[in-house]
C-alpha cells in the first residue's frame, strides 16, 4: 500500500492551494470512484484533500431563472429536489438510473462529472491502456469490447464514459464552474469533455488542480418535457450499454424544439446535434425520429462485437421521442 496524507479543506481557495502545491494530490468528496481506483492501483495520490464539508451543497434558483447545483450535492439529493424533478425531469431520472441508493447517498455532482471509464482494461494493471499509461496501446480494440464506443473513438481508445448524469447535462447545455489558483472559470459541458483523439488520458479540459464548485443549468422551457431512458444488461444497477436523454416541444404536430444526447456510445456524453437538426421543424412522428437517429448514427464506426449498439440506439431514440410526442398530444 502506498502511503498518503489526508487533510480536510476549510475553504475553496485553501483546497485549491493544496493541490496547486502538490500535483499528485486529489480532491475527495464521496470517494465512490476514486477510492476504488486507489484500491486497484490506478490512482496513487500522495494526499487526499477532503472537500465534502465545503459550502457547495446547495441547489438554488438563479436570477435568470436557471438552476445552480453545488458540486457536493449528493446524487440522492439532486434526484429528489422538487425543482429538478419539475423543470429538468431527465436529470432526476438519469441520476436515479445510476448506481444503487447507497452509492447515490455518497456520490456527488462534481465527482460524477469526473468519474473515470469502467473499461476492464483500464483497471487491470497487467494490460495495456492508453488512458492509464499513454502510449502503451488499447487492449480493448482486439479484446472484450461489446460495451465500447461506436461514435467518436480512435485507434488509441474505444472506452465509453460511464456517467448517466453527464448525458442529461449534455442535453440540457449545463455549464461546469470551477475554481483555480488564478480564480473562478467555467466551461460549457460540451467543451468540458475532450475528444479522445490521440490523448485519451486527457479526459476533460479542467485545468490541473481545479476544483469544481457548481453546475449551472439554463432556464430552458423544453427541459420540463423530457425523459432519460437507459438500457443495461441487468435490472439491478449497472452501467448503460446505451442511453438517451431527450426533451421535445411539439406544436401543431411539428417539432418546435428538441434536445438529444446519447450515453455509453462514446468517450464522453454525446450530444446528438445531427439528429436535432433533422428533427427541428419536422413532423413529430416515428419516421422522422428514425431519420434523425440514422443521421446521427451515420458516423458510427462499430467494432467486431458492438455493432448491436447502432440498432439499439436507433430504436431507443425512436421509442423515447415517440413517448414524448404522444404525451404532448394528450
Amino acid at each position: 500500500m502506498r502511503e498518503f496524507s489526508y487533510e480536510k479543506a476549510s475553504d475553496v481557495s485553501g483546497a485549491v492551494a493544496l493541490l496547486d502545491a502538490d500535483p499528485e494530490a486529489r480532491f475527495l468528496a464521496g470517494g465512490t470512484n476514486l477510492v476504488d481506483l486507489m484500491k486497484s492501483g490506478v490512482e496513487r495520490p500522495t494526499r487526499l484533500v477532503d472537500v465534502r464539508e465545503l459550502p457547495l451543497d446547495l441547489i438554488e434558483t438563479e436570477a435568470d431563472g436557471g438552476l445552480r447545483i453545488g458540486a457536493t450535492v449528493t446524487n440522492s439529493d439532486l434526484a429528489a429536489h422538487p425543482e429538478v424533478r419539475r423543470r429538468y425531469p431527465m436529470l432526476a431520472q438519469a441520476v436515479l438510473a445510476g448506481a444503487s441508493g447507497q452509492l447515490r447517498n455518497m456520490a456527488t455532482v462534481g465527482g460524477n462529472l469526473l468519474q473515470r471509464t469502467r473499461c476492464a482494461y483500464f483497471t487491470d494493471l497487467s494490460k495495456p491502456c492508453n488512458k492509464r499509461t499513454p502510449g502503451s496501446g488499447c487492449a480493448a480494440i482486439r479484446g472484450e469490447h461489446h460495451n465500447h464506443a461506436v461514435l467518436g473513438a480512435s485507434e488509441h481508445c474505444v472506452a465509453v464514459h460511464p456517467s448517466d448524469m453527464g448525458v442529461a447535462l449534455a442535453a440540457l447545455d449545463g455549464v461546469v464552474h470551477f475554481e483555480t489558483a488564478d480564480g473562478p472559470d467555467a466551461l460549457p459541458i460540451g467543451w468540458f469533455y475532450l475528444p479522445v483523439g490521440e490523448t485519451p488520458h486527457r479526459e476533460t479540459a479542467l485545468p490541473p488542480g481545479a476544483l469544481i464548485t457548481h453546475v449551472s443549468l439554463p432556464a430552458t422551457p423544453v427541459a420540463a418535457h423530457s425523459r432519460y431512458r437507459k438500457v443495461r444488461e441487468r435490472a439491478s444497477y449497472a452501467f448503460a450499454i446505451g442511453s438517451v436523454a431527450a426533451a421535445l416541444d411539439v406544436r401543431d404536430g411539428a417539432v418546435h424544439d428538441v434536445r438529444l444526447a446519447y450515453g455509453a456510445v462514446a468517450s464522453r456524453p454525446w450530444r446528438a446535434r445531427a439528429a436535432e437538426r433533422v428533427l427541428t421543424g419536422a413532423r413529430a412522428d416515428a419516421d422522422a425520429f428514425a431519420a434523425a437517429a440514422d443521421a446521427e448514427l451515420a458516423a458510427a464506426r462499430p467494432l467486431a462485437h458492438n455493432e448491436y449498439k447502432v440498432t439499439l440506439m436507433r430504436n431507443l431514440t425512436v421509442a423515447v421521442l415517440s413517448e414524448l410526442a404522444e404525451e404532448a398530444n394528450r
